[in-house]
């Protein structure tokens, strides 16, 4: 399967879904009774569509899970999976329960190993926080359980919750942040593998209102992780996307919305060539190049498997007539790429590399808000940020790269000036370190940030965090985007609102031409 062809699309399961669904169980359950009838899944359907929740691929069911609606004392409390059925194989659904069931979560074999199990699982914590429930639970088997006859159940849940037995369903019950509340015997008898028994596993929605039903949306949040990517030697290109794969996986683990990475985070990848042949600047920029599409193929890997969009910084891209360009990589989670080029080129980028300047600036929407990039210098033009905000951005990335610390302060007092004006987030990301050996990358400057507007429902400094200078690590900022709505509508002062679009205005010049369209047309 091609990483270029997947787009995965998450939506509730409907009754046309059902001849692939059936094939999908048949094959995750044949020891224990394969798919349900179809019966049984329209019924499901009718009563809790919403908990019934599926993962597509270009129109392929690869992910599902279904979901119940339950009372959560009743169920909360020992009982059998049969408590669960009812005539014909009916399941019963209570719609005036307060708590969610799981009752199965299967993911097709050509997709495992993109984590679409824990995407499903944190679509139905949502969906347990969006109606104010009180709990999601869940009757686990324990299939890998008759490989130790010589320990009890009890001794066995124990083993694995220290990670010394792996189960494929416990282990992973548990790495979703889901406790074992007790043992249940005879829960599946036919279940041989789990011997009858299964756990009883709970999710508590820290959000549960009980006094009443929470109608109005809750502040949309979105987390943001900004990695201050340390420059330094490497032995490959493996070593380098070995490098990356551990932060995405540990900002990934933080439950991130977004990863972001630094402009030309894998320069390094020059030194692979001796300090002689990189006198030649150009041909060092174009073997940089070389490794770009690997690159960007390996970072929407990461995206989907980790379940988090990532700004890939920015590499060196190989345009149309041989031109090279400085371009930002948006890897969405869901499998689409999307890119922003650097529209401004330094005099040294000119100069050493001849790079050429983009000619398209974009907002994108993401499942975490619309976003836009602007790579390092752009940000010191006003005029494209407000381009941005005049298309509803939320969030400004700004990957960059400096040298020195007034370089560094040019990008941070610009882009703390974006958020401001444009009364939007602005996440500024850099790297550190020093490489004499590359020529070019001898020294860095940075401290990577999260700036807001200012105004009341801020940070006094409109500072939401920000790095130690020049040292790696991750600096992670939790964005409300409900204040953006409220700061544009009521803030002490109206920046975007209040302009004198009588006297001044901004547009965007048409350059369908340079691709050969007839704009007489």
């Amino acid at each position: 399967m091609s990483l270029e062809d997947l787009h995965l699309n998450l939506r509730n399961l409907s009754s046309d879904d059902y001849g692939q669904l059936k094939t999908l169980m048949d094959a995750v359950y044949h020891d224990i009774g394969g798919a349900w009838p179809k019966r049984t899944i329209d019924k499901l359907i009718q009563e809790f569509p919403d908990g019934q929740i599926a993962i597509e691929d270009d129109g392929r069911l690869v992910g599902v899970a279904l979901t119940a609606q339950v009372d959560y004392d009743d169920f909360s409390n020992p009982h059998k999976y049969d408590d669960l059925i009812g005539h014909r194989e009916i399941i019963l659904n209570d719609a005036d329960g307060d708590a969610m069931y799981g009752l199965d979560v299967l993911i097709h074999p050509d997709y495992r190993g993109y984590r679409l199990g824990r995407r499903l699982y944190e679509a139905r914590k949502e969906l347990c926080r969006s109606l104010n429930l009180r709990a999601i639970l869940a009757g686990g088997r324990i299939p890998s359980y008759h490989q130790y006859p010589d320990l009890s159940p009890a001794e066995y849940i124990e083993r694995v919750a220290r990670k010394e037995i792996h189960d494929p369903i416990l282990s992973f019950q548990l790495a979703n942040d889901f406790q074992v509340k007790r043992l249940l015997r005879k829960y599946l008898p036919e279940d041989e593998k789990s011997q009858g028994f299964a756990t009883l596993l709970e999710w508590n929605n820290i959000l549960f209102e009980p006094a009443e039903r929470v109608l109005e949306n809750r502040p949309t949040q979105v987390r943001i992780g900004a990695v201050q990517w340390q420059m330094r030697e490497c032995a490959s290109m493996e070593a380098v996307l070995q490098q990356v794969e551990y932060f995405v996986d540990a900002l990934s683990s933080y439950q991130s919305d977004f990863a972001v990475f630094p402009e030309l985070f894998n320069a390094p990848l020059m030194g692979l060539q001796d300090r002689a042949t990189q006198q030649d600047q150009i041909a060092a920029i174009r073997f940089l190049a070389g490794f770009t599409e690997q690159f960007k193929t390996e970072l929407s890997r990461m995206a989907v498997s980790y379940n988090i969009n990532i700004v890939a910084g920015s590499m060196i891209e190989v345009g149309e007539e041989d031109r090279l360009y400085n371009v930002s990589y948006l890897c969405h989670r869901d499998g689409q790429v999307e890119k922003q080029s650097k529209l401004h080129i330094t005099p040294q980028e000119r100069r050493e590399w001849v790079i050429e300047g983009g000619d398209e600036l974009q907002v994108f929407d993401t499942d975490a808000g619309r976003v836009g990039i602007l790579i390092c210098y752009d940000v010191e033009f006003p005029e494209l940020a407000r381009l941005l905000a005049d298309q509803d951005m939320d969030i400004l990335f700004v990957p960059f790269w400096t040298d020195t610390k007034n370089g560094y302060l040019r990008v941070r007092h610009c882009a703390q000036a974006r958020a401001i004006e444009n009364e939007c987030y602005v996440v500024l990301c850099g790297s550190v370190g020093n490489v004499p050996s590359i020529r070019n990358l001898d020294i860095q400057y940075a401290q990577s940030a999260v700036f807001s507007p200012s105004d009341f429902p801020f940070p006094h400094d409109a500072v939401l965090a920000e790095t130690t200078p020049n040292t790696e690590m991750v600096i992670f900022s939790d964005l409300d985007l409900t204040r953006l709505t409220v700061v544009r509508a009521e803030g002490s002062v109206t920046n975007l609102k209040d302009r004198r679009k009588d006297l001044f205005d901004l547009r965007w010049r048409d350059w369908s031409w340079k691709s050969g369209a007839n704009l007489n047309e």
